[in-house]
């Protein structure tokens, strides 16, 4: 029979649903933002006022914004799912097929693989707009993803280890 202490420390995990919530809210400021930046692209394109090079930076943008919301929906459902309480979707046909098999390993390589993909949409932004980025942020932008990229590597290496060393008895 679990003691008092046991449940309330169970019972904690709950306090991390207005954090999961917040991020709800979060997705919803990006999703505003994209379409913003969207209107601004079909706006700038049909007048004439964009560039080829303003055109590629703004799809940049969008790209990098799906890529945060993208990020959003894996903390949210993975984060929800692992720390508070089961996502209920068994049978839905929306159902995404990641969250079969997640566990925080998992949701911490995914994660990872996420901020690579937005650091990389950062740089070649960068790239696209060297004109106005000076070589010692450049270099900084490209140190920093070389350091997400490493920390990525050891962090799926650390996962491959333990998953050898403790197996899923599910799978």
């Amino acid at each position: 029979m679990p003691t008092f202490l046991s449940r309330m420390i169970f019972f904690s995990r709950w306090t991390q649903l207005p954090l999961y919530l917040g991020l709800i809210v979060a997705q919803v400021v990006y999703a505003y933002k994209f379409l913003k930046e969207l209107a601004r692209l079909v706006m700038g394109t049909a007048t004439g006022t964009l560039g080829e090079t303003e055109i590629m930076l703004v799809v940049l943008g969008l790209v990098d914004i799906v890529m945060i919301a993208n990020l959003l929906i894996m903390i949210i459902i993975g984060g929800y799912d692992i720390f508070v309480s089961r996502v209920d979707v068994d049978g839905h046909p929306d159902q995404p097929e990641w969250l079969n098999h997640v566990n925080a390993g998992v949701l911490k390589v995914k994660l990872s693989m996420a901020i690579i993909s937005i650091s990389s949409i950062h740089l070649l932004t960068s790239f696209m707009n060297m004109a106005k980025v000076s070589d010692r942020d450049l270099v900084a932008q490209a140190s920093i993803h070389v350091v997400f990229l490493l920390s990525a590597l050891i962090m799926a290496w650390i996962d491959k280890i333990s998953t050898q060393a403790h197996p899923d008895p599910q799978h």
